[in-house]
């Protein structure tokens, strides 16, 4: 499909781009295509340097704790409750 376009099928393309956009346009497009070209590829690498990280770091072994005899019961621990300070407003009465 490529092999079947020439040299003036590729102006003809360059000619519709002119027109549509105009001169002024062309450059603010190339220059924002490539900012974005640019962020995706710093983008890529940051990815691919992540996985070279996790890849290399070595991981702690996987160890299975046992569980406890079910015929044990464990105690549980007593739960604080939380406190709330009453704060009086000047000027109000006190309840």
């Amino acid at each position: 499909m490529l092999n079947s376009i020439g040299p003036m099928e590729i102006l003809v393309i360059f000619l519709l781009i002119l027109l549509l956009f105009g001169a002024k346009r062309i450059p603010e497009m190339a220059q924002g295509m490539g900012k974005g070209i640019k962020e995706f590829k710093k983008a890529m690498k940051d990815v691919h340097d992540e996985i070279d990280v996790s890849a290399t770091t070595p991981r702690s072994p996987n160890t299975v704790t046992p569980a406890p005899p079910a015929n044990q019961v464990q105690a549980a621990a007593p739960v604080a409750q939380p406190t709330v300070e009453k704060k009086e407003i000047p000027g109000t009465p006190a309840t």
